[in-house]
């Protein structure tokens, strides 16, 4: 089998076709994976002080041990997350066929002035262009935007889309502590429906830091709560009704929102404050909504899978951090009761269809 991009990065023009020979069964996508740009970085620490930069990230918000940890986790990864060499010998041994490129969330730099946000944007995004050409058929882009700046981020949107080529974007939960549906994104919104790309919603440690300092709270229990309030916004202040076109992919199999949806539904009938903005159940929006496979444990995925359907999850690794799931296909051939249909879209079939990867035989 092979494997064509529907269409790539003007740089993957010259000389290379977008296709990958596989001898997996069903074609493989991660959807949930990492690039890190240090240039980014440099330019950043050029244009602003780096405590003005960081108030926000994990790294300066947890506690001692739990920091040390992190600062020597991404210099022992860092070869994977910079050298696409590394990573390809990575995806061969997981059996990942292609991966979507998003970047590290510690380049978001919302806290950035709106300028050098854009500047830094540029450079990562341009980076993951030049990845994606570099190889073909083994990777399709996702972007990241100054979301500081609405008008800025639809202008870095439109150029990732139309002149890198990319197929989505990745975004946090917030904006400096703004919530999407509150931080003036409504141009993004509206722009990226028109456009059919796919917002992947990542949360960076949480917005409530004194009490997850210790034991990397901020990550195990804040980021499924920061994704939780995240599509609570979205549901809640009618963004899901508003743009109903939209394509989110909510990370870590969507935070706690998927496994207790009837609280969302519950006082629908019985509260005014609870449907302000809905005419149908929170849950039914909630079906828009796509969730990666990161949920480590067979039952939680199986869950998934029968209440939101097959056709809503997609394959993540979180490569290359500790907190990724290191063997994505083993863990989806683990679900029991599984038909191999539902394996097909499960492994890569939403994803390519979400991505814009089309399958093609060979001859």
């Amino acid at each position: 089998m092979l494997y064509k991009c529907a269409y790539r990065a003007p740089a993957a023009e010259h000389g290379h076709a977008a296709t990958v020979s596989r001898a997996n069964k069903h074609l493989t996508v991660d959807i949930h994976c990492h690039v890190h740009v240090p240039e980014a970085d440099d330019l950043l620490r050029e244009q602003t002080r780096a405590s003005d930069h960081t108030d926000q990230k994990e790294l300066s918000s947890a506690s001692g041990l739990t920091a040390q940890v992190n600062a020597r986790q991404q210099q022992t990864i860092l070869p994977k997350l910079t050298d696409p060499a590394v990573r390809i010998a990575d995806m061969d041994r997981q059996g990942v066929d292609i991966q979507a490129l998003s970047p590290s969330p510690f380049h978001y730099n919302y806290d950035a002035p709106a300028e050098i946000g854009r500047e830094c944007a540029r450079v990562v995004n341009d980076r993951i262009a030049e990845v994606v050409a570099g190889t073909p058929g083994r990777f399709v882009g996702m972007g990241t935007l100054p979301l500081q700046n609405a008008d800025m981020a639809v202008a870095e949107l439109e150029r990732c889309v139309k002149d890198l080529g990319f197929r989505g974007v990745e975004i946090s939960t917030h904006v400096n502590g703004r919530d999407l549906t509150r931080a003036g994104l409504e141009k993004f919104f509206a722009r990226a429906e028109e456009l059919g790309i796919l917002i992947f919603i990542h949360p960076i440690g949480s917005s409530i830091t004194e009490r997850m300092t210790d034991h990397y709270f901020l990550n195990l229990i804040g980021h499924p709560f920061e994704s939780a309030l995240a599509i609570g916004h979205l549901v809640f202040d009618g963004y899901l009704e508003t743009y109903p076109g939209l394509k989110i992919c909510i990370a870590h199999g969507g935070g706690y929102v998927p496994a207790y949806s009837g609280r969302f539904d519950h006082p629908f009938e019985l509260r005014e404050d609870c449907r302000v903005n809905l005419s149908k159940p929170p849950s039914e929006y909630l079906k828009k909504l796509y969730f990666d496979t990161i949920v480590f444990t067979e039952h939680q995925l199986r869950y998934l899978i029968e209440t939101w359907g097959a056709g809503r999850i997609v394959m993540g690794t979180d490569y290359p951090y500790d907190m990724a799931e290191t063997d994505p296909v083993g863990h989806i051939n683990s679900v029991k009761g599984l038909s191999d249909a539902d394996k097909a879209r499960v492994l890569g079939g939403n994803a390519a269809e979400l991505l814009g990867i089309k399958e093609r035989v060979a001859g």
